[in-house]
């Protein structure tokens, strides 16, 4: 008889059982992810009903695997140019959440009488939602579409990004067994450099690799390809001392920015699916249904530690972030769960042998618990908010509206705030570049040199010279590139601000010689760096215009790749009818456009420049066939339809900027105000479009009350009555001009 592999035998055995779960949980309209769990703990060693694995072990290498795919393909959903899109009100919510979930576990183990260890792992496991329960249900609720869910998905976004480092974190911690912050603060900066690195030459090398073999590659062919680059990064990070986890995730999100990224999703999905149910099944398989009995107290008061604390800190950092109270209540419901990531912490502490045997169960335990109550608690959240509106006092409630009103206030951006940040950006990216060419080679190049070609000195100036030729494009631009050149001539028209902008270019080029030092000092004595420096300086300064040409070069094919995607999206649209000549083109509205802020019906293209607005993308959003009424924002990108000289005379009016010549020198804020109309007021009787209110003030009338009724987006034919109290979204100084007006108080 042919002898047949336990590996085989249990594989076949996990598989079965997640098939028949699947099937079961299907009919019931439950989460897949319970299902998986449930099959783990009856073919587990624990329940002997069933047949049962017979070598543990295997199973733990399954599970390694599965976490790999698991989060390649949360990498593939996650790009990290969402990340940078995700508002400010998102990410103060998952901070606050993380923050406050890292402590209570802490607390909440602590008094339970666990050890430090189980404590602050314990914190690590409630402190991250589940993306995949999360999503499921909002899918299922048909609440996608609502403000709050944008900002959960936002919330999601961060998380992911802080398991990672939480991941790293409690590596550390477990290594050193005690809290040493300069330990924690140097691999939360090998985190930092190892992430860029691995960001800006993924982003830089593979789209392009993607692309040249683009037409050799079918399905297969692709499959093959993202899964071998998944796993060389697994193995990359694992040589500098990361989780392989993190590395599928890193390849995965470089992968998100590349046009091929929803074919790998959907070629990877079999593979994640597969991986995944064994990780899931390998879950309940180390799960003792003793110590779930055991430790049921545990369980139940982390369970509503998970529910009210989540609920309470998302709702707290949402009013923090002035989303108002109904907002923030319904994101505060929807990620009271624990899931994918808080299994693989858990997972973490076990394979460390840092953690105790229950932790484990009781994570498994309440993330089944709090998987289930999920829909429940989404669908009571706007009953709850119901409630608090009708319990809150009102001063409590215009306070908090009046906040959120605040906290939503528009600033332009200073010419201040886009130099500095351009140069902290350039600061942080190139020296990781060149720190990373630096130890490359030093590391790699020079003994490869000199083990192969040339030895002794001759072999080190080679490297030198090598090294150099790397590093120069990227000295030029640390030293000597400006990305806001406009902001930066018009700080430097001003003579106060002179000495100030040469002393941050004094710094520049400093730091810039510091790291040709740095380069020499891995190589020759002080002495002759010195020198070596000096001529490597003037080399720099005779070659300047080709280093240039060669970083432009650089640059245009990093920002190439980084934006394929939307490049390719944007291609799509552009078609040209033979016929007439005419065709499809794009432009993105620049904040001092002139045609910010106005309709199209005000600003009449097709009257006077014979085009058509055929679609505007704002954000996610695509507003298809816009009506007169639709106004222009700043960032939209907008389609239109005409002749090449139609749209040459368009683009040239749509580029033109607000001539600003007149208007007062400051910064304009928007805000919320309001005007109450008296009975002698001249606005008494007459409609909005009449009142002239936009033309003075620049605004919006977003809302009036009437009677105690509240009447939100007036139609512009609504005519004021006494009483009436306007709500105008627009910049103060100019409102308050309004405010001359005999007979109109502000309020």
């Amino acid at each position: 008889m042919t002898h047949l592999p336990n590996l085989i035998t249990d594989l076949g055995l996990i598989l079965c059982a997640a098939g028949i779960t699947t099937l079961i949980f299907k009919k019931l309209k439950q989460p897949l992810v319970l299902g998986y769990i449930i099959a783990g703990l009856l073919v587990g060693p624990h329940v002997a009903l069933f047949p049962t694995i017979i070598e543990t072990e295997n199973i733990t290498i399954w599970a390694e695997i599965g976490v790999i795919f698991l989060l390649f393909s949360l990498g593939l959903e996650f790009s990290f140019k969402k990340l940078v899109k995700v508002g400010g009100a998102s990410s103060v919510m998952a901070l606050v959440e993380v923050v406050v979930m890292l402590l209570l576990g802490y607390l909440t183990g602590k008094l339970l009488g666990w050890g430090t260890m189980d404590s602050i792992f314990l914190g690590g496991i409630l402190s991250i939602s589940s993306t995949t329960i999360i999503i499921r249900a909002f899918e299922e609720l048909g609440v996608k579409s609502q403000r709050f869910a944008g900002l959960v998905f936002g919330v999601l976004i961060v998380e992911d990004l802080v398991a990672i480092l939480l991941m790293v974190l409690l590596s550390t911690l477990a290594v050193s067994q005690q809290f040493a912050g300069s330990e924690m603060l140097a691999a939360v900066l090998k985190l930092g450099f190892f992430l860029v690195v691995w960001f800006l030459a993924g982003i830089f090398l593979i789209p392009t690799f993607l692309r040249k073999a683009s037409k050799l590659m079918n399905d297969e062919t692709l499959l093959i390809v993202s899964l071998a680059l998944c796993l060389l990064m697994v193995i990359l990070a694992a040589q500098v001392g990361f989780s392989p986890a993190l590395g599928a995730f890193i390849m995965g999100s470089i992968l998100a920015e590349t046009t091929k990224a929803e074919k790998i999703e959907h070629l990877i999905a079999s593979v994640k699916d597969l991986f995944g149910a064994i990780f899931f099944v390998s879950v309940g398989i180390l799960i003792n249904p003793e110590t779930i009995l055991t430790y049921a107290g545990p369980i139940a008061i982390i369970t509503i530690v998970t529910l009210v604390g989540k609920a309470l800190s998302i709702t707290g950092g949402g009013l923090m972030a002035g989303q108002g109270l109904k907002t923030s209540v319904q994101s505060g419901m929807s990620v009271s769960q624990i899931g994918e990531f808080s299994f693989i912490i858990a997972t973490l502490g076990l394979t460390l042998k840092v953690t105790s045997d229950f932790l484990y169960p009781v994570a498994v335990a309440v993330s089944a618990i709090t998987t289930f109550t999920t829909p429940y608690m989404i669908q009571l959240s706007t009953p709850l908010y119901k409630f608090l509106e009708s319990i809150l006092p009102e001063k409590w409630k215009r306070s908090l509206n009046e906040y959120s009103s605040g906290a939503q206030a528009i600033n332009t951006t200073s010419d201040w705030k886009l130099v500095l940040r351009s140069y902290v950006v350039n600061l942080v990216l190139y020296s990781v570049i060149l720190v990373a060419i630096v130890l490359l080679s030093a590391r790699y190049l020079n003994p490869f040199i000199s083990a192969n070609f040339i030895n002794g000195e001759m072999g080190t100036i080679v490297t030198t010279a090598i090294t150099l030729v790397f590093m120069a494009p990227f000295l030029w631009a640390f030293a000597v590139y400006h990305p806001q050149k406009e902001a930066l001539g018009r700080l430097w028209a001003n003579r106060n601000y002179r000495s100030l902008l040469i002393v941050l270019e004094f710094v520049r080029v400093a730091l810039s010689l510091l790291f040709i030092g740095f380069l020499l000092n891995q190589f020759f004595p002080v002495q002759v760096s010195i020198v070596v420096a000096l001529f490597i300086i003037a080399l720099l300064v005779i070659f300047s215009k080709r280093i240039q040409k060669f970083y432009v070069r650089i640059e245009h094919r990093f920002m190439t790749n980084l934006n394929a995607r939307e490049i390719k999206a944007a291609s799509k649209m552009h078609h040209t009818l033979t016929p007439w000549d005419v065709h499809l083109t794009s432009f993105d509205v620049s904040p001092k456009s002139v045609v910010v802020g106005r309709s199209l019906l005000e600003l009449q293209v097709r009257e006077k420049y014979g085009v058509n607005i055929a679609v505007i993308e704002r954000g996610d959003r695509t507003i298809m066939a816009p009506t007169r009424q639709e106004l222009i924002f700043p960032g939209d990108k907008i389609y239109v339809f005409g002749s090449d000289e139609q749209i040459e005379t368009f683009r040239q009016f749509i580029q033109s900027e607000v001539n600003l010549q007149g208007e007062r020198d400051r910064a304009e804020d928007v805000k919320l105000q309001k005007l109450v109309v008296s009975e002698a007021s001249p606005l008494l009787h007459t409609s909005i479009r009449a009142s002239g209110i936009r033309e003075t003030t620049k605004g919006l009338i977003v809302g009036i009350e009437r009677n105690g009724k509240r009447i939100l987006n007036p139609e512009s034919d609504l005519v004021f009555q006494v009483n009436d109290i306007i709500w105008i979204v627009g910049s103060p100084w100019r409102i308050k001009e309004l405010e001359a007006v005999p007979n109109v108080m502000a309020g």
